[in-house]
């Protein structure tokens, strides 16, 4: 059976198919890099900036790993799925475990980057609860109330990630203000109000920081920030959320609020 599905950059190996793909079943490997002639590699990758043989790639079970074989340069690996989320696979690393059901190699080069996508199988999850016995349920860490004006707040904070994964803006209470504005329960919404939610999600909701909830942030953004990275990371705000808001929205001017 195959265990991932490699498909080689745009341009290499393509057909009237459409790309090429490398299929590995478990314990298969495929060298990526450059290629040296006599000596072509499994996954090409035609930049001269890139080295003859950058890394390999193993199929395991049900996901792969990734080894960098560069001294100098790190291999990144993001998830195509998530909003940001990515690893890195410093220089020298073997056998670095890859997650992701759909990622994308990165790699630099004199052309920017060179890239490949990789696809693992559908991951298997639990059916069910793992624990049937007796006792006090367990209570949610986060619990966070969709309707509310507060998750608004924080849907339009992550949403630029959310749309762009590669994007390291967060947008300012101005922006957020003009996200929610054209919701029917936020045409009232003020800039006093929106940072009182930061707060409270700050201190109260996500218990990022000890203290009064209205107490202000010397550090401008950094509540904001530290709100986007935590939510999106254990996936608080998903995409699926998205659909609480207005399609479009205006762009993000970077350190506005």
């Amino acid at each position: 059976m195959d265990t991932v599905i490699v498909q080689l950059p745009e341009g290499e190996g393509e057909g009237r198919g459409g790309p090429r793909l490398l299929r590995l079943g478990p314990g298969d490997t495929a060298d990526f890099g450059r290629g040296a002639p006599g000596a072509p590699v499994a996954v090409p990758l035609s930049d001269p900036g890139v080295s003859r043989l950058a890394g390999q790639l193993t199929a395991a079970e049900d996901y792969w790993r990734l080894s960098n074989f560069s001294r100098a340069v790190t291999c990144v690996v993001e998830n195509m799925e998530g909003a940001g989320e990515h690893i890195k696979v410093a220089p020298g690393r073997l056998g670095a475990p890859v997650p992701f059901e759909f990622s994308r190699v990165l790699l630099p080069a004199t052309r920017g980057e060179a890239s490949f996508k990789v696809f693992a199988p559908e991951h298997a999850y639990l059916d069910g609860a793992p624990y049937d016995g007796v006792g006090e349920p367990t209570m949610s860490p986060f619990a966070l109330d969709p309707t509310s004006k507060y998750f608004l707040v924080l849907l339009a904070l992550c949403e630029p990630r959310l749309r762009h994964a590669s994007s390291g803006a967060v947008p300012g209470v101005g922006d957020v203000l003009e996200r929610l504005r054209p919701l029917e329960a936020c045409r009232e919404l003020t800039r006093s109000a929106v940072n009182y939610h930061i707060d409270y999600l700050t201190s109260v909701k996500l218990r990022l920081r000890a203290g009064d909830p209205a107490e202000p942030d010397a550090r401008g953004g950094g509540k904001r920030d530290e709100l986007v990275a935590f939510a999106l990371r254990f996936d608080l705000i998903r995409e699926e959320h998205l659909a609480l808001l207005t399609p479009g929205g205006p762009a993000v001017r970077r350190g506005a609020g």
